[in-house]
């Protein structure tokens, strides 16, 4: 949705700050931007106290911004935070050139990362949320549709037509993402294994990290947003239990509540899992403030409650910061220091799923054998004339489907 005639969209940053430092905002905007292929020109900051309802930041700051954009060559100017329609149309009138704000330039480099059926469906739904308010046109000018006896008059405009398209749009593409969400429900009931979920901030670490547990391959290149679709891998844990570890899109700043409405499928995930791991970049000097960006992003979605364990990750890089606390771990996913730490917490956190038992498994039902070990751990396997008897620790949902087929 940035769009430029030129070969390069180059933009100056601007950030509003109530007298207090945007230096990691503005930075972070400025990786935004060269993540969705856009050059920075220059920077500017407003320190005022209020938000112009008009300009954003006010007229004569506007008029500032488009002397610098002349003076630098700039095509488009990016704004540290979501503007209204508005604002956003009278800043372009004034400025003249592409204004872009923080929900839209995100929202672009969601669409050029979604790879997934899923991940397409709900960035394109949030892309509508964000573009149907900001549709405008010239009333009953734009060009009209229908003829006929019943249809003479004004008409429906374009701009009219338009809106009704989207919302239409909008409409199916909700149905289509609680059909995902319903699927989800029954995949996610019919599962045998507790689920671990690796949140944090993007780009950092939680795909690296999945690849060192369980020795995937999916990408995990050092940018933003890397990774878009929950990806989820079997982990065996020490005591022989199985696991399955999900990684999930990662959070940032001034995160679009359109996003957070469209991908509710894909949080659910999050919200459902027995246990949250929260990778932190713990090379970062913002660690803390980013940290609590994630916490906050887990309340609003309700998961803020669930068992945590904290990974500081990156910390063998220089200028590490130190994080204590007893359901913390330092660790670096790339060389897989003290990862080995990571899944014993991850084992001691997680409620116990086993229960002794002792059964006869029939002759005619063997290939059950294979299946309770990998369900458990037998601690006596004795062969008899009716068939085996096996004493052990069980998954309890296993259990439960041997009992409700009858063979226990």
């Amino acid at each position: 949705m940035i769009e430029n005639t030129q070969d390069k969209t180059t933009a100056v940053l601007v950030g509003l700050v109530n007298y207090v430092d945007s230096r990691e905002s503005l930075e972070e905007l400025k990786l935004l931007a060269e993540t969705a292929g856009v050059q920075t020109a220059g920077s500017a900051v407003q320190r005022k106290l209020r938000i112009d309802p008009g300009y954003y930041i006010g007229r004569g700051k506007a008029r500032e911004i488009r002397t610098m954009v002349d003076e630098l060559g700039a095509n488009a100017v990016i704004f540290d935070d979501e503007l209204s329609p508005i604002q956003q149309r009278n800043l372009e009138s004034l400025i003249g050139v592409q204004v872009i704000d923080r929900t839209i330039l995100i929202l672009d480099i969601f669409a050029g990362r979604a790879r997934s059926m899923e991940g397409k469906l709900q960035v394109e739904l949030a892309q509508l949320q964000y573009m149907l308010p900001r549709l405008t046109g010239k009333g009953i000018e734009l060009s009209r549709e229908g003829g006929g006896i019943g249809t003479r008059g004004p008409g429906e405009t374009k701009l009219e037509t338009d809106r009704r398209r989207i919302r239409r749009r909008i409409t199916h593409l909700k149905r289509q993402l609680e059909s995902v969400k319903k699927n989800r429900n029954l995949i996610r009931g019919a599962r045998k294994y507790p689920v671990v979920c690796l949140v944090g901030y993007t780009n950092s670490g939680k795909s690296t990290l999945l690849n060192s547990l369980v020795g995937s391959k999916i990408s995990s290149a050092d940018r933003l947003f890397e990774t878009l679709d929950t990806t989820t891998r079997g982990l065996n844990l020490p005591d022989g239990r199985t696991v399955l570890v999900s990684d999930t899109v990662g959070f940032i700043r001034k995160l679009p509540h359109q996003l957070i409405d469209a991908f509710k499928a894909t949080l659910d995930e999050v919200r459902e899992a027995d246990l949250l791991i929260h990778v932190v970049d713990g090379s970062d000097e913002d660690m803390p403030d980013e940290i609590e960006v994630v916490n906050g992003v887990l309340k609003e979605i309700g998961a803020y409650d669930k068992p945590m364990i904290i990974a500081v990750n990156k910390s063998d890089k220089v200028g590490g910061i130190p994080l204590e606390s007893e359901n913390t771990v330092h660790i670096s996913a790339l060389h897989g220091t003290n990862t080995n730490r990571l899944v014993e917490m991850i084992s001691a956190a997680l409620p116990p799923s086993r229960r002794a038992a002792r059964m006869i498994i029939p002759y005619d039902k063997a290939e059950l054998l294979d299946e309770l070990h990998s369900h458990g751990i037998i601690s006596k396997e004795d062969y008899k004339e009716d068939g085996v008897t096996i004493e052990g620790e069980f998954d309890i949902s296993f259990l439960g489907r041997l009992k409700k087929n009858k063979i226990i």
